[in-house]
């Protein structure tokens, strides 16, 4: 008899704990869902032909001059959670907010971001620093700046195989993107809508943009094979594979494997030939700005070139269109 009581109670309490779990858990896809329909306020766009990509300083990136970092104070704010590396809020001397990545992803990240910026995707401002003291927390080695300008809101997360663009040019040029910086880490919640204010329309846009590129450089693979920021290991990964018919298929053996599939010939030889306007110099100084040696800058900048003259030597000749750009 007692323990029948027992069991009633047990399961009573089971049943009580099971029901506010699924309440919290409604009240979250609610939350989810909100976010969503907010985000859909703004004109969306994820890729804008660049003016003159020869003339491009990628040194110092979509921030230029004016928006480097002041380190002559930094201050620690908040930690920010989730990712593979440690990350603080900080401010820098003159009041502006920043979130600082320390460790292995910052070099690659602030590189692989001056690569996209160049040829016309929307990217995080970045800046690398070799060494930095953050009030409130200690001196640390490579760490990457990424701005938070107040005038950019960050938004929702946006889907690999649901937004706007599916089957446009301009998103499967981007997926040959992170197919030459050998991403590995392809992942929905690595990626986020901007709201920004146009200056020039007036209007509000939901610019789309990948925000963590800390798992490029290396390799891809598995859990126990592949790599980040490294460039050895980047120089000698395998880039283009097989050409069947219009369809090009890429060593790649990171996640979501199946969003590679659909590559054709003509929007390979469209992203390389974009990236084909980049002089050696340009391709260098992405990776000066990451504080790479002189002999990796050499491996990193002739493996890049080597990659874009595999796309732009693939059989056939690019057709005209083949998505909308903005």
């Amino acid at each position: 008899m007692w323990l029948r009581g027992r069991l009633r109670l047990l399961t009573l309490a089971l049943t009580i704990l099971t029901l506010g779990l699924s309440a919290h858990a409604a009240d979250d896809k609610s939350k989810h869902k909100k976010d969503k329909e907010v985000n859909v306020d703004g004109k969306a766009v994820l890729w804008r032909e660049p003016a003159d990509i020869a003339s491009l300083n990628l040194l110092l990136g979509p921030g230029g001059e004016e928006m480097k970092p002041d380190l002559s104070k930094v201050t620690f704010v908040s930690e920010e959670k989730g990712g593979y590396s440690k990350k603080y809020r900080v401010t820098d001397g003159s009041g502006r907010t920043w979130v600082a990545k320390i460790g292995k992803e910052a070099q690659a990240e602030t590189a692989a971001t001056r690569l996209l910026w160049a040829v016309g995707y929307t990217t995080d401002i970045t800046y690398f620093v070799p060494r930095v003291t953050i009030e409130g927390k200690g001196t640390f080695e490579n760490v990457r700046f990424e701005a938070r300008p107040k005038g950019i809101k960050r938004l929702d997360i946006w889907q690999w195989d649901h937004n706007p663009f599916v089957g446009t040019q301009e998103l499967q040029g981007l997926k040959i993107m992170m197919l030459l910086l050998d991403n590995w880490d392809i992942k929905d919640s690595n990626n986020r809508i901007l709201r920004v204010r146009n200056e020039q329309t007036g209007e509000d846009e939901l610019r789309y943009a990948i925000s963590d590129l800390g798992a490029t450089l290396g390799k891809t693979g598995g859990a126990i094979t592949r790599s980040r920021n490294n460039p050895a290991d980047f120089t000698k990964a395998k880039f283009v594979g097989a050409v069947k018919g219009n369809h090009v298929d890429f060593h790649y053996s990171g996640k979501q494997q199946s969003l590679f599939r659909d590559l054709t010939v003509d929007q390979a030889k469209w992203i390389g030939q974009l990236l084909s306007r980049l002089s050696d110099e340009q391709i260098a100084d992405a990776f000066r700005a990451a504080n790479y040696s002189a002999e990796e800058i050499q491996m990193l900048t002739g493996a890049v070139r080597a990659r874009i003259s595999e796309l732009n030597a693939l059989p056939g000749t690019q057709q005209a269109g083949g998505g909308r750009v903005q």
